[in-house]
């Protein structure tokens, strides 16, 4: 089969590799009929996450069709069949485990094989996660004719016939990250809610707190095409190239800053401070820190005193320079975390099915998976008003 295969920082290749065969009982194979390119697959391209190895298949935002089914994963027991229509969520779920039960789906303790290396890295592992390093689990990704889903009764998500895949293929990742991102910030009507990054998550988090009754919304970006998109979704925007982003949410909030703030940026974001951003770059390319963390540190500085910064964009290791001391002194809570897409998969489902929002409205570009590597780097540099990438295996 077909599948963009990470061969080095800024090196993908459309390539043929062995197709996927069931492994365990609980295991199903899909055929991918759709996969996007995710903002934090730049990460693992820019190489900014560790443990890739050459050869890794690239990929967590995919959909398509079961082909193949393991005995425990059908009739009866999994409820899959071959011909299901599934959306597959970026994190493997056990279904079983104590963080599972209680509904924290993408720290699952069973499903990453690489447990130990997990935990040499963040202390304790988190969930697998398809197509994402072997901090991870090392799983293949569904940037590829054909995926393998281990524990596939409880990780795939059934879907119906009658809506585009463009619809439903945000409902595995960058929907529900917008909606807990959002949900975590536990909006009251009177709130104004401040997203950094008009990106796809971005996107989605402040339609998410529209939804959930936020009074206001502030969105904050650079891109021309993302910052009328979120627009049309329903923000208002500011312009980070034009204004000092802290004054102005000042101006805008009556000098008392918005109750809650969105980091929907993560690890890659650019600064206001051309100095400060230098500082970042020099360290992470010494292997100092990782991230840039820009868009968390002035969350934590413009957010009202006893307010919520929930942070969405994806970090991986080690950031300098946060403001603890404004954290501390403010009384702010911060919420976290990668995204527990089994937990929300219903309730979205339900509000495309009612036409609440239809998920399509972010995508910009559809194009063939053998276009893969053009398409990450024109994603990466927003050129041609590329907001978000669909790819097509066949």
């Amino acid at each position: 089969m077909k599948a963009l295969c990470w061969q080095g920082k800024k090196d993908l290749r459309c390539e043929e590799v062995p197709d996927p065969i069931i492994e365990a009982p609980r295991d199903a194979i899909v055929e991918v009929t759709s996969c996007a390119i995710c903002g934090s697959d730049l990460h693992l391209w820019d190489g900014l996450v560790p443990t890739m190895c050459k050869g890794d298949v690239m990929g967590h935002e995919m959909m398509g069709r079961i082909v193949d089914v393991g005995k425990e994963a059908n009739g009866s027991g999994g409820g899959l069949k071959v011909g299901d229509r599934v959306v597959v969520p970026f994190t493997i779920v056990c279904g079983e485990c104590e963080q599972c039960r209680k509904g924290n789906y993408s720290v699952c303790r069973r499903t990453n094989r690489n447990a130990a290396l997990g935990d040499a890295f963040f202390g304790h592992h988190t969930a697998g996660i398809f197509g994402y390093s072997h901090i991870t689990g090392g799983y293949a990704g569904g940037q590829a004719e054909y995926l393998r889903v281990p524990y596939a009764d409880t990780t795939l998500i059934k879907v119906p016939e009658g809506p585009s895949d463009e619809t439903l293929l945000f409902l595995g990742d960058i929907f529900p990250t917008g909606w807990q991102a959002a949900w975590q910030c536990d909006i009251q009507p009177t709130d104004t809610v401040a997203v950094w990054g008009c990106g796809p998550v971005g996107q989605f988090a402040l339609r998410a707190a529209r939804m959930l009754g936020a009074e206001r919304v502030i969105a904050i970006d650079d891109v021309p095409e993302r910052l009328v998109m979120a627009q049309e979704g329903g923000a208002e925007t500011i312009d980070r190239s034009q204004v000092n982003v802290l004054a102005q949410l000042n101006e805008m909030t009556r000098g008392e800053g918005p109750e809650k703030c969105i980091d929907a940026v993560g690890m890659e974001a650019h600064g206001p401070t051309p100095a400060l951003e230098m500082i970042d770059r020099v360290m992470t390319g010494l292997k100092m820190e990782t991230e840039r963390p820009t868009a968390v540190r002035e969350a934590i500085m413009a957010c009202q005193v006893g307010g919520t910064v929930s942070i969405a964009g994806v970090y991986g290791g080690l950031a300098n320079m946060i403001p603890l001391g404004a954290l501390m002194n403010k009384a702010l809570t911060i919420r976290t975390g990668q995204t527990h897409v089994q937990r929300w998969a219903k309730e979205l489902l339900q509000r495309i099915e009612n036409e609440e929002i239809d998920p399509a409205v972010i995508v910009t570009h559809v194009e063939s998976l053998a276009r893969g590597p053009e398409m990450y780097r024109k994603f990466r540099d927003k050129e041609d008003g590329c907001v978000k990438v669909v790819l097509k295996p066949r």
